[in-house]
């Protein structure tokens, strides 16, 4: 019995594993890789030799992640693409590069011989078609354009008709969960006493029907990340408050996979650290606090794991909207001040160094745009050192005539700044209402002037 069982065990390992036998005609040496997709880049999965007989053989006993794959042939300028279920890893492929679409044969690998039938299908009909939908637009006359619709049409539902066969025929295959996952939900006509937004709510409420954000196979497409791009980028408001309620929604759907979840949260999270919209940062605090704080980041190292949340420690006491941290620091004569003492309608709070080439630039910028505009709104300017020596701060000051500026400093460094303010590059900009609450931050000069005219538009309220 203990016998059987070792063997049972075995075989369950070897099973796991993956071989991949390549034989390539026109090859007689140079190396073989193999990537997957992860949205839109790709990963060095393995590689191997191609012998004197033109033979590759890729294996391991630990099995790949399903998924799409890229084969490179030597020299890395051509490949084609075939598809790795998580159980059908054990088959071999005759390669011939002077036509990989339609001479290249797969051996007892069902999921590629569909996919090899669609990419034949996309070249006969598809691509053929496109050239003639092509030609009749680029004549931009009004008569070709309607010619080219019927043609569009045709092609769609041919597109269409191929893909629903594939996923009536093999429901459970990789090729069948990355078609749903193309469908677009189809909005029908709007219901009498319904408004013109019904087709968008109808679209985003269905959008994530037919993608099975459980199967974790399609992370290693491009189909998770482009899907998630046009939802939040098109679908959901660009605000941080409504993102969040999305994202946080979207996640739960990936829950069952630990894929799926892995790649969605590491995705919104790394989408909202680093948007180039102002106050998106917000959505990645609340991400690392809900999903990093409280150790569901699995697949990231302590290190790693600190290094995130130390990050997003350093973003949450300065995310707009909220009050501004205090600053009780120095002024040049070394006399006490306080940023909540400052009365002004708004607060232009700058971060600087006299050694920073980019603030030599900005700095007078700021000062020019004070002086011809944003005094007259009621601004004041507080400039706070945070780098150089007290007289190349001093001598910036005179040489530029910063005169109608506070000048501030933290001569015994008890005001943890770079912390409360985020402050690790120079120069850093924010702008405060009157109460002192974060309107906006990281701006140039035209951007912060823009934003003040537009402040002073709306009675000098933001909403969020």
């Amino acid at each position: 019995m203990i016998l059987l069982v070792c063997i049972l065990c075995h075989w369950q390992l070897q099973a796991q594993g993956y071989q991949l036998t390549f034989q390539l005609k026109q090859y007689k040496g140079g190396q073989l890789a193999l990537a997957h997709y992860m949205g839109k880049s790709f990963y060095m999965a393995d590689s191997a030799q191609i012998n004197e007989q033109g033979i590759a053989i890729m294996k391991n006993k630990e099995a790949l992640p399903g998924g799409i794959y890229i084969v490179l042939l030597p020299g890395r300028q051509r490949y084609f693409e075939m598809l790795l279920d998580n159980k059908d890893q054990q088959f071999s492929i005759s390669v011939d590069t002077s036509d990989l679409i339609n001479k290249t044969v797969f051996k007892t690998s069902r999921e590629n011989e569909i996919f090899q039938s669609y990419n034949k299908f996309l070249q006969k009909e598809v691509s053929t078609q496109d050239k003639q939908i092509n030609a009749l637009l680029a004549k931009h006359t009004a008569a070709d354009s309607a010619a080219a619709r019927p043609l569009q049409v045709a092609l769609g539902k041919r597109l269409q008709d191929f893909r629903n066969g594939v996923i009536g025929k093999y429901p459970q295959s990789l090729l069948t969960s990355i078609f749903r996952a193309m469908k677009e939900p189809e909005v029908p006509a709007t219901p009498a006493g319904e408004d013109s937004t019904f087709g968008y709510r109808y679209y985003k409420t269905h959008y994530w029907d037919s993608v099975n954000l459980n199967d974790g196979r399609l992370v290693r497409t491009d189909i998770i990340e482009r899907k998630l791009n046009r939802y939040f980028t098109q679908l959901v408001a660009m605000d941080p408050d409504s993102i969040i309620v999305e994202a946080d929604k979207v996640v739960d759907k990936t829950r069952k996979d630990k894929e799926m979840f892995k790649f969605v949260v590491w995705w919104l999270t790394y989408t909202y650290e680093t948007s180039k919209y102002m106050g998106m940062d917000a959505v990645f605090v609340h991400m690392v606090e809900k999903y990093y704080v409280s150790g569901e980041a699995y697949w990231l190292k302590d290190d790693q794991l600190n290094k995130i949340i130390s990050r997003a420690y350093s973003m949450a006491p300065n995310l707009i909207g909220q009050q501004a941290p205090p600053l009780e620091v120095k002024d040049t004569a070394l006399q006490a001040i306080s940023l909540y003492t400052t009365k002004a309608k708004y607060t232009v709070l700058v971060f600087w160094d006299p050694t920073c080439g980019h603030c030599k630039i900005e700095l007078p910028r700021l000062d020019s745009a004070y002086n011809a505009n944003w005094k007259n709104k009621g601004v004041a300017m507080i400039g706070f050192k945070t780098e150089g020596t007290k007289d190349e701060w001093q001598g910036f000051i005179k040489e530029h005539h910063l005169t109608g500026w506070i000048h501030a400093w933290d001569p015994d460094a008890q005001s943890n700044y770079r912390r409360l303010y985020d402050v690790y590059s120079t120069p850093v900009v924010y702008l405060l209402d009157e109460k002192k609450k974060i309107l906006a931050k990281r701006l140039g000069v035209e951007q912060l002037n823009d934003f003040l005219e537009k402040l002073e538009s709306k009675g000098g309220t933001v909403h969020k």
